[in-house]
């Protein structure tokens, strides 16, 4: 039996809450969050999740270009990507998420 890839989550954020988020989560804690919903949704599923600060990261590549949108406004944070694509900003939606990666298992 052929094992399962692990779907890659990333949640992008800083320590200091977005302008617009002031009574929303932090990015951490949108993490810890998701780890433990997403868990609870898909306990068959294997779930690898990343945190990177946008504002201490030694970013690069796609990280660096979103962490760029982030800080000219272009993008809001806590942003989440499923398997490197934008899935939300700013206060995330779990039905948006699981939406996502319903879809990831019809392609």
């Amino acid at each position: 039996m052929r094992e399962k890839k692990p779907i890659k989550v990333k949640i992008y954020g800083a320590e200091k809450k977005c302008p617009s988020c002031v009574n929303a989560p932090s990015s951490l804690e949108t993490k810890e969050w998701l780890e433990a919903a997403l868990a609870r949704k898909y306990p068959s599923k294997t779930f690898h999740f990343m945190y990177v600060d946008i504002e201490k990261s030694h970013l690069e590549g796609k990280d660096l270009q979103i962490a760029k949108e982030i800080s000219t406004g272009d993008l809001m944070y806590p942003l989440v990507t499923i398997e490197g694509e934008i899935a939300a900003e700013g206060n995330p939606r779990l039905k948006k998420l699981y939406q996502k990666i319903e879809g990831l298992h019809q392609q």
